[in-house]
Order: C-alpha cells, then structure tokens, then sequence
C-alpha cells in the first residue's frame, strides 16, 4: 500500500477543507515547498497535491506552483484539481509531473479519457471518483464536489476499466477532513470486486489503526491529510505498518 500525503493548496497555501466545503478551511502550513520537503524528508516518495482554486473555478489555477514543488523537492507527485482540458493534462505531464488526476471530465466527457490513456498510458492518470453515499448506493459527485450526478460508482469503475485504467481515486466525501476514519467496508467491497485495480482510499484517515483495517483489506494507496497535519500519527510510524511503500 502505498502512502500519499497530501498538499490541499487555496491560494498557494496548504489547507483541509472539511467535506470539501470551501467556508470551512483551515490553513496549516503557508509554505508548501517546505510541507513538501518535510513529507519527503519523513520517508514519502509520493505527494497527493490538489488545487482547490483550480477544482472550484474549473481550470487550474496553481499548476505552475505545483510543478515548481515536484521539479525542486524532488519528488513524484500525483495531481489534480481543475484539469477539464487535454492542454492542460499534457501540460503537467511534459512539466514533470508523474501523474494527473481528473474527475469531473471523466465523468462528462468519457471520451476524452480513452484518448488520454492511448495517448499517455495508464499509469499517467489517476481517475478521481469522488462519491455521496445514498443509501446502499454510492453516486459520482462533480464540479469540486458541489454537484452530485446520476452515476453510479460501480458502472463509473466498470466503464473506465474497460478503456484500460488502472488508478482509481475514491473518496467518500461525508467523511473527508473530520477525522472520523475511511469507510472501509466500501473500499473492501471495491477491492473485491476489482482486485486488479489500483484504488486509492480517501476522506476520513484518522489513526494508525485505520492504516491496518486498510492493510488487511489489501487497499493499494491512501491518501493521508489532516491526520498528518493534526498530529494524529506521523509518517515514520504509518511506514511501519505499511512496510512496502514502493512507488507505483
């Protein structure tokens, strides 16, 4: 399982939104080179860096800032945020960037990605399928979380993973930024159900405890934010009980 702090950036800070409500931020480093080279310093291989300006406005914001903290940290970054045009996909991606993550064009414009995934391969594109939970069904949010679609999670993974992607980003949004630990019976029937794929848990880490229910359920990355930020844990002792943090 591979470990991926993340940097939630609003106008070039380093913040935690709760249930990504932008009214309910709290800025925790003002300097993301430095968050950057602490999370690398403390064994990370991986970044999670999202642009939250880019995500609530449609199109990056940020994405300078971000390529500037992978090429002088040193270090793979996955990233996303805003990123509804190939331009700017192909743009990270020949700046340095390993991997980019897209949502809600995924969702709208399917099409698009298959092209994408022949054009730069699988392993360049993280799909984010960000979820509201509705009773027993799990359905694709949009638009940096401020829409809820029609689709169903388990058609959104079907369909991608018949074009031929492999990274898939799932976050329960009920639980991102509270600290209230992941949903983990969703990411177990997930991995049960597509054990080829490469889902990467999100929304709600909160203990090292949660590292080992994810362990045992044999979940291929999580993201890490505010419990890090919030001293819940630290990287050194998540490493522990991961063992492998092998870059994928």
């Amino acid at each position: 399982m591979i470990i991926y702090p993340a940097l939630d950036l609003i106008n070039g800070q380093c913040v935690r939104l709760e249930k990504g409500d932008f009214s309910a931020k709290t800025v925790y480093q003002k300097d993301p080179f430095l968050q950057a080279q602490t999370f690398k310093n403390q064994g990370a291989q991986w970044l999670h860096i999202v642009d939250l300006d880019g995500a609530k406005k449609g199109s990056p914001q940020q994405a300078q800032l971000i390529v500037d903290i992978a090429n002088k940290v040193g270090i793979k970054v996955q990233t996303g945020g805003g990123l509804r045009r190939e331009t700017d996909i192909k743009s990270l991606l020949a700046s340095g960037i390993n991997r980019v993550v897209i949502g809600s064009l995924a969702v709208k414009m399917p099409n698009i990605i298959e092209g994408l995934l022949d054009d730069v391969g699988s392993e360049a594109i993280t799909l984010a399928l960000d979820v509201v939970l509705k009773g027993n069904q799990a359905y694709i949010a949009t638009n940096g979380w401020q829409k809820t679609s029609s689709l169903l999670l388990d058609d959104a993974i079907l369909q991608f993973k018949d074009m031929g992607s492999k990274h898939f980003l799932i976050t329960d949004i009920s639980r991102d930024g509270l600290l209230t630990g992941p949903n983990t019976g969703l990411y177990k029937d997930l991995q049960d159900k597509f054990p080829r794929l490469k889902i990467q848990v999100s929304g709600g880490m909160s203990s090292l405890t949660d590292l080992e229910n994810l362990k045992a359920i044999n979940a291929k990355g999580v993201i890490i934010g505010k419990a890090l930020y919030e001293n819940k844990f630290t990287l050194a002792e998540a490493f522990k009980i991961v063992e492998n943090n092998d870059a994928l």
